[in-house]
């Protein structure tokens, strides 16, 4: 099968296209024939190093939408010819940008009859960065101020999504251009970053979804209610940030995504209800993975990246 491998860590260009043994499912696993594969932020950092792969060569990716090719002994849920998505074997090694991938069963889910293979391939990591954060450990209801930084991209514009569907007030950050998509999405109110400081702005929040970085994590303490949760999903928790956090009397919940075929289905049931959409700004080629990172770093992606298998 063709696959994209890297020998070594670098930029884009270390990504190559290759041919590569097609892998096999073991019992409780099986092998999907991959249709679209997902680009997210964690693809490009363990491409370049900072990551959870420590030992090229290896592939890439995690998001995978595709068709059951076969399964492994024991597999009651699937049968050749389910179409399926998911992100399997998180944070391990999935090699998701192949022709091939293997997962074991319950880390997939039945792919939702009204998405594409390419908006599925786009939603398992961030949609379940998002429902892991908001429901599973936020456990937001309705009447709840959500605030989400990065509301435009791949895992915030999902977010905005799920906080509404739970019946939140959402309020989330994005540069002006992106504040009608924000909207468009279902947020209440939209701050732009680059002009507005949100800490004066916005307040009494209970729920901030962090998706930038330690210095927004820590200023997002200001806006929080006594009790109130920041979860840090990009840069965890720093001392400083617990420190002030216990001043506030704020919980702090750094996050990290695990597979879980439940919550897959969950999502899938929001979209087809017409509660989630999932928003692809750009498709590449397998071939083209290399182009599709440089795109993804350049930190301005509206909703998500896919590549085209």
């Amino acid at each position: 099968m063709r696959a994209i491998r890297q020998e070594s860590f670098g930029g884009p260009e270390v990504l190559k296209l290759v041919e590569i043994e097609r892998p096999e499912p073991l019992g409780t696993e099986v092998l999907v024939r991959v249709h679209a594969a997902g680009v997210n932020p964690v693809d490009w950092k363990t491409r370049a190093g900072r990551g959870f792969l420590r030992n090229p060569p290896f592939t890439v990716g995690w998001d995978v939408s595709g068709v059951v090719e076969a399964v492994g002994f024991g597999v009651t849920r699937f049968a050749p010819g389910d179409a399926v998505y998911g992100m399997p074997w998180f944070p391990r090694q999935a090699a998701a940008y192949a022709e091939y991938v293997v997962a074991p069963s319950r880390q997939l889910a039945r792919k939702p009859a009204d998405l594409s293979h390419l908006q599925a391939a786009g939603l398992p990591l961030a949609g379940l960065t998002a429902w892991q954060a908001l429901v599973d450990t936020a456990g937001v209801e309705p009447g709840a101020r959500v605030l989400v930084h990065a509301a435009a991209g791949g895992v915030g514009h999902l977010a905005v999504q799920v906080a509404k569907a739970r019946g939140a007030y959402v309020i989330g950050t994005a540069g002006a251009p992106k504040h009608d998509f924000v909207r468009g999405l279902g947020a209440d109110e939209v701050v732009d970053y680059t002009r507005t400081d949100f800490a004066v702005v916005t307040g009494d929040i209970d729920v901030v979804l962090d998706l930038v970085g330690p210095d927004t994590a820590l200023r997002s303490l200001e806006v929080l209610k006594p009790g109130g949760l920041l979860i840090p999903v990009a840069g965890g928790l720093r001392p400083q940030m617990a420190a002030r956090a216990a001043e506030r009397r704020i919980r702090v919940a750094p996050l990290l995504v695990e597979p879980d075929g439940s919550g897959l289905e969950a999502l899938g049931a929001l979209a087809a209800s017409g509660r989630l959409r999932v928003e692809v700004e750009a498709t590449h080629p397998l071939a083209g993975a290399a182009e599709a990172h440089a795109l993804g770093e350049g930190g301005h992606t509206r909703g998500k990246i896919v590549l085209t298998v």
